[in-house]
């Protein structure tokens, strides 16, 4: 396991203030919220899907994203939320992980080896799932197949997932998903990496946007009210950061979902060790490397 060392901002430490946002978009907020610490809140579902390869100003706004500027004027935003860093692996395995173990390329021989979120979850007993778009079947260890890609998919890069044959067998085609979410089968943590396409790496926004308007409403309707919905990108197409560690441009992040609040925006300088301290805090986890820094910050005021 590579050595994480902890870098200090000191604006970063502060959670941020949400402020509750009237329905229209574009207006200012107009009742500040004061931040509250954040409890575990138990086994409920925590969706997280992941995108590819956008600018934060390149998608609240766009034309080509109107489901998802709808989605994030009435849900939980983010409005300064950064990757760590490029190219896109780095960024997986940092959701899941806490660090980017030294990894600096979409390698698809290397291992993140160490303790991840799948080890804390199963220390708990909390069920969870990684469904893959183009996957061709269950712990599929390839490159990439069709529109597959390996370098979106952090779990096999950590050998014990990969090479646990029970752990590797969670990871599935997304094929299975709408078979589980119609069986009531969806565990409590469920990833969803959609296809090169479908997550805007190959394809123009306009088919992310689709794709989401398709699938976030049947997945708030089958799984209310204990959702939440977590849509994030991996990485943006600029070096800019924030909290000592991020440097993979500004990106959105939002939070969905009847178990988060509605209409709210967070301001707080925050990166993808903040959301996977978020994940971590849900269930009352410990926090892993990085996100266990004091330099990160905490996503606080969210939960409805």
């Amino acid at each position: 396991m590579v050595a994480v060392g902890c870098h200090g901002s000191s604006h970063a430490s502060s959670p941020g203030t949400p402020s509750e946002l009237p329905p229209t978009a574009g207006s200012p907020p107009t009742t500040s919220v004061a931040p509250t610490p954040s409890p575990p809140i138990g086994p409920l579902h925590l969706v997280v899907i992941v995108l590819e390869n956008h600018e934060y100003g390149s998608v609240i706004g766009s034309s080509e994203a109107p489901y998802l500027n709808g989605l994030a004027r009435r849900s939980v935003l983010l409005t300064d939320y950064h990757a760590v860093s490029h190219p896109s692996l780095p960024n997986y395995l940092a959701l899941l992980g806490g660090s980017t173990f030294g990894i600096t390329s979409d390698c698809t021989s290397c291992d993140a080896s160490g303790a991840n979120v799948v080890d804390q979850l199963e220390s708990k007993g909390i069920g969870w799932r990684a469904y893959m778009e183009g996957m061709p079947k269950p712990c599929f260890t390839g490159p990439d197949y069709g529109t597959y890609a390996k370098k979106h998919d952090p779990f096999l890069y950590f050998p014990d997932i990969r090479e646990d044959p029970a752990r590797c067998a969670r990871v599935v085609p997304f094929g299975r998903f709408a078979p589980d979410l119609s069986a009531g089968d969806v565990p409590p943590f469920a990833w969803i990496t959609p296809d090169l396409c479908h997550d805007a790496h190959d394809c123009p926004l306009s088919a992310a946007d689709g794709w989401l308007r398709d699938w976030v409403p049947r997945i708030v309707t089958a799984l209310a009210p204990e959702v939440a919905v977590v849509v994030v990108f991996d990485e943006g197409t600029t070096d800019e950061g924030c909290c000592g560690n991020a440097a993979g441009g500004h990106v959105l992040a939002l939070i969905a979902g009847p178990a988060a609040r509605s209409g709210v925006r967070i301001t707080a300088p925050v990166d993808h060790y903040s959301m996977l301290r978020l994940i971590e805090d849900f269930w009352g986890l410990p926090h892993l490397r990085q996100a266990a820094c004091p330099c990160t910050a905490s996503i606080a005021g969210w939960r409805a």
